[in-house]
């Protein structure tokens, strides 16, 4: 698959078919978008949300959720708000998220499956990393939402001025419903 992405993307360049989607690493609209990774959210949510290439910053993860207050998204945040000019946060979650009631148990159960050995999965927990819990998931999406939104609005780093809202997306058509 990987190949033909390659192949794909020579023809691509050489027929200069990027012509339309040049723009500045500025978000045009002053905002970025924390969304979930599932694929029903590929083209859905830019188009659900009139966007264009350039308009925000689009930062994508399992959930849309801040695990870690110092962690890859936060940090991708940060640099959002303090260099690239960002005044607003969405945080998009959606409804019949892959996310929700996963099971910490259940996902080592798959990776030992894979061929990850007990001796790898004891290195890291040596490391103080609680397996189970960092790959469980939520019960709620809304709850979700919530939590993330407040993670990013009570963050030390962030100034009072961000606007951060909270949404539920349905995957099905777009519908945006906000989280309180």
């Amino acid at each position: 698959m990987i190949d033909e992405i390659l192949r794909y993307n020579r023809s691509f360049v050489s027929q200069e078919r990027y012509a339309p989607y040049q723009t500045s690493k500025y978000p045009d609209k002053h905002l970025a978008v924390l969304s979930c990774m599932d694929t029903r959210l590929t083209e859905l949510l830019p188009a659900a949300l009139g966007l264009r290439n350039g308009d925000v910053k689009l930062i994508k993860n399992a959930g849309a959720v801040v695990s870690h207050p110092f962690g890859s998204i936060m940090r991708s945040l940060l640099i959002a708000v303090y260099e690239l000019g960002v005044e607003e946060i969405m945080v998009v979650g959606h409804y019949d998220c892959g996310v929700q009631h996963m099971d910490g148990e259940e996902m080592l159960r798959h990776m030992r499956e894979r061929g990850i050995s007990e001796d790898r999965i004891r290195l890291v927990e040596s490391c103080g990393i609680d397996l189970r819990r960092w790959l469980t998931g939520f019960d709620s999406a809304e709850d979700s939402v919530r939590a993330t939104v407040e993670q990013i609005v009570s963050h030390p780093l962030m100034p009072d001025s961000l606007v951060v809202r909270g949404f539920l997306m349905d995957p099905a058509t777009g519908r945006l419903d906000p989280v309180s």
